[in-house]
């Protein structure tokens, strides 16, 4: 983006200098005060050479500040298709990490009701488990040791998944 940018401000700043240029373009009035005749006629004849001389610059001046606007509004529409591009790609990327921070936020929400439901399913075994032993004798059930759910923290630019063990 910021090399279109210094392309524009080169091309901005060559346009100037050419209107300035052409601006400075002038002829020398011509003294006709006590001239002779043949005097008058040649310094017409020169102004017309010069004249021609003159109106080929400015000629070739006003093409190449048309060019150079034409390449100007050219490189002015790149930079907003690159800027409009960049702004929606960083609106995408918002959306997108607003919508995992919510779908993180679910989880751990998630996370809070799985680990209640496991300590009460926990609490369930240990009230059964002699009875359930005496009857069929093996545990309800094993295993809480180990048991973990996922979890998700953010440092709010990177969100980490890991497991809380319940």
């Amino acid at each position: 983006m910021n090399d279109i940018q210094a392309e524009i401000t080169a091309i901005q700043a060559q346009i100037a200098a050419l209107r300035q240029e052409r601006i400075s373009l002038t002829t020398d009035p011509i003294d006709l005060e006590n001239a002779s005749p043949e005097a008058i006629a040649a310094a017409y004849r020169r102004r017309a050479r010069e004249d021609l001389q003159l109106f080929a610059e400015v000629k070739g001046i006003d093409d190449a500040i048309a060019a150079l606007e034409a390449q100007l509004a050219q490189k002015q529409i790149e930079l907003a298709k690159f800027s409009q591009q960049n702004d929606s790609l960083e609106q995408r990327v918002a959306a997108g990490k607003k919508q995992a921070l919510a779908q993180a936020e679910r989880i751990n929400q998630l996370a809070a009701e799985l680990a209640e439901e496991l300590r009460s399913l926990k609490a369930t075994a240990d009230e059964l488990s002699p009875s359930y032993w005496q009857v069929y004798y093996k545990p309800l059930i094993t295993g809480f040791r180990s048991i973990s759910v996922p979890y998700v923290r953010t440092d709010s630019d990177v969100l980490t998944i890991v497991n809380r063990i319940v």
